[in-house]
C-alpha cells in the first residue's frame, strides 16, 4: 500500500508538470478570450503566489490530511471504515464524496467574508489562464488545513486513493483554469462530466452572480444537483477579475499579499443583472 501511494505520489508530481506546460503552450495557440494584461507581470505574481502556496500545502495541509488518513485507520473511523463496500466501489465512491466536498468548501469560501478576503486574491487576477490554477493567497491554504483534517478523517479514505484524487484534482484545476478553446461540441460533452474552461471562466466573472455558480472542481454535475450551474453565458461578455479590485496596482505583489488583511473595498461595484441584446 505505502509503496503503490510513493508511485503514484512521485509520477504524479511528473504529469502534473507535464500537464501544465501542455495546458500552457496550447492556450497560447488556441486562446478561448484575448488577454487584457501583460503576461509576463501575472506570471511573475502568480508564480511568487505559487511557491508560498505549494509551501504551505507541502509543509502544512498536505502532512496534516495525511496524519488524519493514518487516524481514521487506526481508530476505524471514517465513512470507509463503518461502510464495507467492493476495492472499485470504494475509489469511485471516494472521488465522488472527496469532490463533494471539497464544492462545499468552495461555496464556504465565497458566502463567509473571512475566508473570502483570502479566496478574493484568486478571483482578482485579470486574466484567466492555467497561471491563475495555482494563484491562491498561502493564508486561504493555511486556513483550509482544518477542512482537510475533518475531510480526511470524517471520510476514511485509503492513502492511494486521497493520493490519487490529489492528482486528477490538481491537472483538472489547471484544466478548467485555462483559457483554451476548444471545439464547441467537444467541451459540450466533457462539460457533462467534468469542469471545462467555458464553464469556469463564468466563475470568474466580473457579475457577482455570475461568480456565484459553478463551484464544481472535477465533476460539474454538483453544480447541477446544487442548481448554481450557469452556462449561458458568451465567452466574448465575460470579464474577467472582481470590479472593486481593477486597478493595476490591486495585481501588484505587495497588494496580492496583503490584500487580505487590509480594509476591503466595495467588491462588486455593480449588483445589476446582466442584460443581452
Amino acid at each position: 500500500m505505502q509503496a503503490l501511494s510513493s508511485t503514484i505520489g512521485s509520477y504524479g508530481t511528473t504529469l502534473v508538470i507535464i500537464a501544465l506546460t501542455v495546458l500552457f503552450g496550447l492556450e497560447r495557440l488556441f486562446p478561448l478570450r484575448a488577454p487584457t494584461q501583460r503576461l509576463g507581470h501575472r506570471l511573475l505574481v502568480n508564480g511568487i503566489m505559487s511557491v508560498l502556496t505549494f509551501a504551505v500545502a507541502a509543509f502544512l495541509v498536505r502532512p496534516s490530511a495525511i496524519r488524519a488518513l493514518h487516524w481514521s485507520m487506526e481508530h476505524s473511523f471514517g465513512v470507509f471504515h463503518w461502510v464495507h463496500v467492493s476495492f472499485w466501489l470504494e475509489v469511485i465512491l471516494s472521488f465522488l464524496l472527496m469532490d463533494l466536498t471539497f464544492y462545499y468548501w468552495h461555496r464556504l469560501n465565497h458566502r463567509v467574508s473571512f475566508l473570502w478576503r483570502f479566496h478574493n486574491v484568486h478571483h482578482v487576477d485579470p486574466d484567466l489562464d492555467a497561471s491563475t490554477g495555482f494563484r491562491f493567497h498561502f493564508g486561504e491554504v493555511a486556513l483550509s488545513v482544518f477542512f482537510r483534517v475533518v475531510q480526511s478523517a470524517v471520510l476514511g479514505i485509503s492513502l492511494p486513493v486521497f493520493i490519487l484524487y490529489e492528482f486528477v484534482f490538481q491537472v483538472e484545476t489547471y484544466f478548467h483554469h485555462s483559457c483554451l478553446r476548444l471545439p464547441f461540441g467537444l467541451e459540450i460533452l466533457l462539460n457533462l462530466f467534468i469542469v471545462t474552461p467555458r464553464m469556469h471562466g463564468i466563475h470568474h466573472s466580473q457579475f457577482h452572480e455570475e461568480t456565484d455558480s459553478n463551484f464544481s472542481v472535477i465533476f460539474s454535475f454538483w453544480d447541477r444537483v446544487h442548481k448554481t450551474f450557469r452556462w449561458d453565458i458568451p465567452q466574448s461578455q465575460i470579464i474577467i477579475g472582481v470590479p472593486g479590485y481593477s486597478e493595476p496596482s490591486d495585481n501588484s505583489m505587495v497588494n496580492v499579499l496583503l490584500v487580505p488583511f487590509r480594509k476591503q473595498k466595495d467588491y462588486w461595484l455593480s449588483h445589476e443583472s446582466r442584460h443581452f441584446s
